[in-house]
């Protein structure tokens, strides 16, 4: 089943411990193997590709994802950063600095800072040419770590060089004057925050001006292939440091190293500023090549062709279930040609359970029928149908020289009509699905410090028929400690959003979600929902959306409207005074450009303001999707910290992980604050998500990859 992208409260709930996890799981647990160049490929202190304190022009392979931790007193850094094209790097950064209290928190513990990064790869190395970037760090946040860098890496035989010019606080040592202030006196000096106010701003005022000096480094690869040694030449002073916390520096220079325990683990450990010792790990994975070897049923050997249909076809609907992750509607013949309907339940890719129904059904079709169509669903909602010649498939099952043809000879387009033909078997809905799940909700970087809620999540749905059902879900609260949670922002916008910790703590078992859903085709390329019920933790109400999605296309406009009612702190079947009305137009444009989805919605949101979100993702081909979000409202100063809202989410199929293939997908999502601005209604289905196989995607490379 699938969830949305980012919920209630949810949205500053950072998964980090399940990113540790993921990495983790996918570490393999042996020594580094030989021969496996490191250089040029570790996190800095701060997160990102880099050496100790400076980063570098190097970057991690397109899907790279990775979690460090460092400290060097008096800082510990905790860096999450992800590589979604091959020329840009991006990722966010908590700075706990252990000596200066959090200026907004209601007890007695450490600051912690917030900022966003990314690095642009402007050129790539060759023979004659190293490799520059430009980057940012910190622009975010309060600003306190802000920095610019132009920045170059060679490599030669074992050593990889690094050399740029740094600002902001990349360049406190001021080498030199600013280069840039000759084209224009603005970059002479620097604006922005020192103290560690409330931030949230992108600080886009102060980029490349200010003090500039050089920084860079050497790593050289030892012998042993696990171990890199470091040599860095800083360009910070430690004298203009944050919230006047200035820290002796003996050298600029650092010394460290690196050592790889497995692919995606590793250590470092380094001296800096001539007096500090750092220590520091990181986690690492591939969101891009993510995958699981299978363990699921094998494709059925092809049989002679029965003389007449079988009998039994329950038996073969079962089958199109177990074995094609096909649940069947129906089963149709119109003349020579045998269609079933239904819905895709186990494989992502829909050219796998197409091979593998043709295998079934010629098993158990007379020799009359010469062609299989596969009409696909969703919900109840045809989407679109493919054709198979039925000799076709058999030839290329027997021979590998008939591939070409059998892949040439299938098609597929946008269903018109679904009625003709004579029903041969027609499947009940299909009941009661349910499962059990732990979830571990998180908030690390609020003014309250640690937060952390572990439950138990009970969830279910009855099919009424093929488009309507009953869905619920159970929340039980295993272990939190969410009566620590008590800063709320000022604002005058209705709490939409900031008492989630009154309802998280309010009780143990609560109804996150009971609600009727009723699904609809209103023509070729229009799709309708409906919905009614207890729809998310802290609201109820009755809602409906309307998508236009023609077949195969690159763009979809969808409108939702929904009446909500604000619910009570023990999640029951009481209600608050607050009520409101809600919606958005939403525009999608899959992009040839990197696989870019984007996304454009304009409306009106839970606190009543108006605004506009915009949305960027990218799927990779291991079904991985990467993205994040900005919503910016007519708030004001009501909004909260920062402004306006943003964060990343990633959403995980889980076939990349279990031996067994499923649809069924996982939601991660991080935001820096929970605020009343900008909230959005965590619907639990998504017309464009339930439609998603209305665009071919990578059909026909999956139908060339299942012949190999």
């Amino acid at each position: 089943m699938k969830r949305p992208a980012h919920g209630p409260g949810s949205s500053h709930l950072a998964p980090l411990t399940l990113a540790i996890a993921i990495a983790m799981s996918l570490a393999a647990p042996a020594l580094a193997e030989p021969g496996l160049s490191r250089l040029g490929s570790g996190q800095s202190d701060f997160g990102g590709v880099g050496l100790m304190q400076t980063p570098s022009a190097r970057m991690t392979p397109l899907g790279g994802f990775a979690f460090s931790l460092s400290r060097t007193a008096p800082y510990r850094r905790y860096g999450l950063f992800f590589q979604p094209t091959e020329w840009l790097e991006a990722g966010f950064r908590y700075v706990e600095v252990e000596n200066r209290r959090y200026l907004a928190a209601t007890g007695d513990r450490n600051n912690l800072d917030k900022g966003i990064d990314f690095k642009v790869r402007l050129r790539e190395e060759d023979r004659y040419w190293p490799q520059i970037a430009v980057g940012a760090r910190d622009i975010g946040g309060t600003g306190l770590f802000s920095g610019e860098y132009l920045v170059a890496s060679k490599r030669w035989h074992d050593f990889d060089f690094s050399l740029g010019i740094g600002w902001g606080y990349l360049g406190n040592q001021e080498d030199f004057t600013n280069p840039l202030a000759r084209l224009d006196e603005r970059f002479e000096r620097r604006s922005g925050f020192s103290s560690g106010g409330d931030g949230g701003d992108f600080n886009l005022g102060s980029l490349f001006s200010g003090r500039s000096a050089l920084f860079g480094g050497i790593e050289y690869q030892t012998p042993w292939d696990p171990l890199v040694l470091q040599l860095e030449l800083e360009g910070n002073d430690y004298q203009h440091e944050p919230q006047r916390n200035d820290q002796e520096q003996a050298s600029r220079f650092n010394l460290g190293a690196r050592l790889r325990l497995s692919d995606g683990i590793e250590l470092r450990a380094g001296w800096q500023r001539g007096d500090t010792a750092m220590l520091g790990i990181s986690l690492a994975t591939n969101l891009a090549s993510i995958s699981q070897a299978k363990r699921d049923p094998l494709p059925v050997d092809l049989a002679p062709a029965p003389a007449e249909h079988t009998s039994d076809w329950g038996g073969l609907s079962r089958e199109l279930d177990a074995n094609a992750g096909i649940g069947v509607y129906r089963i149709r013949q119109h003349g020579t040609s045998v269609t079933v309907e239904g819905e895709p339940t186990r494989y992502r890719s829909l050219a796998e359970s197409e091979q593998r129904a043709g295998r079934l059904l010629h098993n158990h079709l007379d020799g009359e029928v010469e062609s299989f169509r596969f009409r696909w669903h969703e919900r109840g909602m045809p989407l679109r149908e493919s054709v198979h010649q039925r000799d076709a498939l058999v030839a290329a099952a027997e021979s590998s020289e008939a591939n070409v043809a059998y892949r040439h000879g299938i098609y597929s387009h946008a269903q018109l009509s679904s009625g003709e033909g004579e029903v041969l078997h027609e499947a009940p809905p299909r009941g009661l699905a349910y499962s059990l799940e732990p979830q571990l909700e998180q908030n690390f970087g609020g003014p309250d410090g640690y937060l952390y809620r572990l439950s138990a999540n009970l969830d279910s749905e009855y099919r009424l028929g093929a488009n309507h059902w009953l869905s619920a879900t159970l929340t039980y609260t295993l272990a939190d400690n969410l009566a620590k949670y008590r800063y709320i922002g000022p604002s005058e916008l209705p709490r939409v959003r900031t008492h989630i910790g009154d309802y998280l703590a309010e009780t143990d078992i609560g109804i996150s979600n009971l609600q009727y859903t009723r699904t609809a085709q209103l023509g070729n390329d229009w799709y309708a929902l409906g919905y009614g019920g207890l729809l998310e933790t802290m609201f109820a109400g009755a809602g409906a959306e309307l998508l236009y999605r023609p077949f195969n296309s690159d763009v979809a406009l969808g409108l939702d409207l929904n009446w909500v009612k604000q619910r009570d702190f023990d999640q029951r079947f009481e209600m608050r005074d607050y009520s409101t009305w809600t919606g958005h137009l939403t525009g999608y444009w899959q992009t040839d450009y990197e696989d870019v989805l984007a996304k454009v919605s304009v409306g009106r949101y839970l606190a009543g303001d108006l605004g506009m979100t915009f949305d960027v993702s990218r799927e990779f081909d291991s079904g991985v999707r990467l993205g994040g979000w900005a919503t910016f409202t007519d708030a004001g100063s009501d909004f909260g910290e920062g402004s306006f809202d943003k964060g990343i989410y990633l959403s995980l199929p889980l076939d990349a992980f279990f031996v067994h293939s499923t649809r069924q997908r996982a939601q991660l999502a991080w935001s820096p604050l929970t605020r009343d601005g900008g909230a959005r209604l965590a619907r639990r289905e998504s017309l464009y998500d339930l439609t998603e196989e209305r665009r071919m995607g990578r059909y026909w490379e999956e139908q060339a990859e299942l012949m190999r």
